[in-house]
């Protein structure tokens, strides 16, 4: 406690140049996050599958790949539909949206919006709420979901361009764009019902309990996290997707063989009509402890042969035999712990406030959103070393697969989905450092083992299905 007090009252220095340092860190960061790109792109105009794909990826799967299920292979132009394409459209539309992205938030810092929308505000609870809603948790709020939808509107462009234009084009979105903004409606509803009374604790937390209010804040958001994971599946989940029981046949017998062989506490076998929505395909489980739930696409089902999907969970359950999940949830407690101890040296820091136009009041909202610009720096390099631990565990995820005898169809898996989802071939190591949380097919592919049977052709006639970050 003692050595916070002395770092906020070192880093509350009048006329400290807050906002020149934010900039520079905003600035720096999307100067190098940009070459990073320019690094990847470059690899996206090889014309050759990487050697190591060269047995399993033929030239004419690399040229063409897969296209949409509104395609046809054959009608496909290779300049237009191919991985490599599909991976230069996403890099174009990459270095756009960051353009974008950091004009707005220049824009916001220059144009002193924070300031001029927390008056705004002001004004509309003086003038329409009783008095007792006059306090600063009332303010926050409706400055909260003020400054949320306006972010919301100024992300549209990017966020249609994406689904109905570049997905579009591939063959990977399946929205209609009434069921584009009715979740986009939901989700700002679950944030008022949700993020409301979350948001009020929050600030009630820090207002009560002093110069200690990080401990308590971190209790608080242990909590909410359990909270979340319980209603997730009964409240949240049934208001964007559909699930039912899996039917019986192999695949259902290969799962339930597989939870048991591991003493996975499996509850229930889910399928989702992820379909209805895009391509995309993923399996996933969640829960608590005692009880978990496995969910598996519709699309990954649809074009995968049953026990290339065991295999698929295999590597899920590996993560959950080798308590991957229970890592990373306590080094997420640790990370939430050590932002709220920092948070309590800048909640004070009067110079953070005033660099950015408020003088007069010191909101506690506007603190965290400075404090969390300010950090961006440490975010970085905490991202990078969280990827490098995320990669170490994909890695002893597959080594676990490999072990319980599904190499050979794990392998065929990553291969199968990899051409299906018009996945990068190869990445730049410097990128794929930063970015990637994965390694690329290549690395797993080696680490498994697996030199392969046969080159992939492109006459298979299968459909485009994307993956998640979180696919295998």
């Amino acid at each position: 406690m003692d050595i916070l007090q002395r770092l906020a009252q070192a880093l509350d220095r009048p006329l400290f140049p807050w906002k020149t340092l934010i900039v520079g860190f905003s600035l720096g960061q999307y100067a190098f996050e940009s070459y990073l790109s320019w690094r990847q792109y470059k690899v996206l105009q090889q014309k050759k599958p990487p050697k190591a794909l060269e047995s399993e990826v033929s030239q004419e799967v690399f040229d063409k790949s897969q296209v949409g299920n509104h395609l046809k292979l054959d009608d496909a132009p290779s300049s237009d539909i191919s991985s490599q394409a599909y991976g230069r459209a996403k890099s174009k539309f990459g270095f756009v949206s960051a353009l974008y992205g950091q004009v707005q938030n220049l824009a916001v810092i220059y144009g002193d919006f924070l300031p001029k929308i927390w008056a705004l505000t002001g004004v509309w609870l003086a003038r329409y709420a009783p008095t007792r809603f006059s306090g600063e948790i009332s303010h926050t709020l409706i400055f909260f979901f003020t400054f949320n939808i306006i972010q919301t509107i100024l992300s549209l462009p990017t966020s249609y361009y994406s689904t109905f234009v570049l997905e579009e084009k591939f063959g990977f979105n399946k929205q209609t764009r009434t069921l584009f903004f009715t979740d986009l409606l939901k989700g700002q509803a679950l944030m008022a019902v949700l993020g409301g009374p979350i948001l009020s604790a929050f600030l009630a937390i820090i207002q009560k309990t002093g110069n200690s209010f990080f401990y308590y804040l971190w209790l608080f958001g242990i909590g909410v996290q359990v909270f979340m994971i319980t209603i997730y599946p009964i409240v949240i989940l049934p208001l964007f997707n559909k699930l039912s029981p899996l039917e019986p046949g192999a695949l259902k017998t290969g799962v339930e063989n597989l939870a048991k062989r591991l003493k996975f506490p499996l509850s229930e076998l889910h399928v989702i009509d992820g379909s209805k929505r895009s391509a995309h395909s993923n399996a996933y489980f969640y829960g608590l402890p005692w009880k978990k739930h496995i969910v598996i696409y519709d699309t990954l089902i649809e074009k995968s042969d049953p026990e290339e999907v065991v295999a698929v969970l295999s590597h899920e359950l590996g993560h959950w035999s080798l308590s991957h999940t229970t890592k990373l949830f306590g080094i997420a407690q640790f990370h939430m712990f050590y932002i709220f101890a920092l948070f309590s040296v800048f909640i004070n820091n009067r110079s953070l406030y005033q660099s950015f136009g408020f003088f007069n009041e010191f909101p506690i909202i506007i603190g965290f959103i400075l404090f969390s610009d300010a950090l961006a720096p440490m975010d970085t390099v905490v991202k990078l070393l969280m990827n490098v631990l995320s990669r170490k565990f994909e890695f002893e995820a597959d080594a676990f697969a490999m072990k319980l005898g599904y190499s050979t169809e794990l392998a065929k898996s990553l291969i199968k989905l990899q051409i299906q989802n018009l996945s990068t071939m190869d990445a730049d190591w410097v990128y794929a450092s930063y970015h990637f949380s994965h390694p690329i097919l290549t690395e797993r592919l080696g680490a498994i083992g697996y030199y392969g049977e046969k080159s992939v052709s492109s006459k298979q006639d299968e459909k485009v299905i994307q993956a998640k970050d979180r696919e295998l």
